[in-house]
């Protein structure tokens, strides 16, 4: 018995275009272009071209440099590394969910493995996907030191490499511009102290990340500017960089000893490379009750440190947020554009954006 046509209600009609369209590509001996596709098919151009560029994204069109299409044999689907700073690392975290997300929504396959916060273990896991013969390796490990041996094993693999926050040699750099939120950060502890302190301010301490490299060292350099150019008379001498690792009981020693050793010093603005650096700050100014003299910004917006700035009474006045939630789909775009062979800038900042505590905007500063 024949079988009966499916009713319209069960039909899709923009699938059945999309359909229509690869049957067509399928069915000639050569390319064909935008016109002659819209031509042949009666399809609106607009539809056509929107579900060219959708099969150009997925692998299973391509398209030449003058315009015209094809269908690419046996498509292949993308299989991405990412090497996640650390899964103990709110931001770090973060940008693992953005990143794992957008891979499924882009039916790109993620391999994830977690760098530890550790060179060595970054290495390995660079072996790992070396061995994996992944299409694209996503960097996100902290040591500058271990970068130039971690991106020759990429680089000699012929696989494409993206840095995220720290340089690495053959990659393409992603992250934020760590200069401009750095001044940005030391503008806002420089409001704060003008409006709350009469701009008297005894000492600015930076909490660095030394093993990070210069690049990443440029935020405490933004910041110390920040605050230099609204509160000039500051000695530079009374500029102190430390090196907290990014890492909550470091920072939090470091602060703690400094404070000791200035006991009647007031005016005290600090400058955190990482809001964990800054939590830590935020301890050891609570533990010696400092809290009236002290000012601390961090950079991240982790969830930890929002919560902090909250408080009415908090020495953490504000963050800078890197927006870790837009790392996903932007890496992601990335990734397939440097596999697609398109020109990429060799830096690519995202957004940033300030957020301070219930003083800022009691004073008309920007929250």
């Amino acid at each position: 018995m024949a079988r009966s046509a499916p009713k319209r209600l069960y039909l899709i009609p923009v699938l059945s275009k999309a359909l229509d369209i690869v049957e067509l590509l399928e069915s000639e001996k050569g390319p064909l272009s935008l016109e002659s596709i819209h031509q042949r098919t009666r399809i609106s151009k607009t539809t056509v071209y929107r579900i060219l560029k959708t099969f150009v994204h997925r692998g299973y069109v391509a398209q030449s440099e003058n315009g015209l299409y094809r269908v690419v044999a046996r498509p292949k689907k993308a299989r991405f590394g990412f090497g996640g700073q650390s899964a103990e690392m709110p931001f770090s975290q973060a940008v693992t969910d953005s990143l794992r997300a957008a891979a499924s929504a882009t039916g790109v396959d993620l391999l994830v493995l977690d760098n530890r916060y550790d060179g060595a273990t970054a290495l390995r896991n660079a072996d790992e996907f070396v061995r994996n013969r992944v299409d694209v390796v996503i960097e996100f490990q902290i040591d500058q030191h271990v970068a130039p041996v971690l991106a020759d094993k990429i680089h000699a693999a012929g696989i494409p490499l993206i840095a995220v926050d720290i340089p690495h040699p053959h990659a393409t750099f992603f992250g934020v511009n760590n200069y401009r939120v750095g001044f940005e950060a030391g503008e806002c502890l420089a409001h704060y102290a003008n409006r709350n302190w009469g701009g008297k301010v005894r000492w600015a301490l930076g909490l660095d990340l030394d093993e990070a490299g210069p690049l990443v060292h440029s935020r405490v350099t933004g910041a110390f500017e920040g605050i230099r150019r609204q509160l000039p008379k500051i000695p530079a001498e009374f500029m102190v960089r430390m090196d907290a690792r990014g890492m909550r009981d470091q920072s939090c020693r470091l602060v703690l000893d400094f404070l000791r050793r200035h006991p009647k010093d007031r005016g005290i603005l600090i400058a955190a490379a990482t809001d964990t650096s800054a939590l830590g700050a935020v301890e050891a100014v609570r533990e010696l009750k400092r809290e009236r003299y002290v000012a601390i910004m961090g950079q991240d917006c982790i969830p930890e440190a929002l919560a902090e700035i909250s408080k009415a009474d908090s020495p953490l006045i504000g963050s800078v947020s890197h927006e870790a939630h837009s790392y996903g789909p932007l890496l992601i775009h990335l990734g397939l554009s440097l596999l697609s062979g398109h020109r990429i800038a060799p830096y690519n900042y995202v957004e940033h954006k300030l957020v301070t505590g219930v003083w800022a905007r009691k004073s008309g500063k920007p929250a």
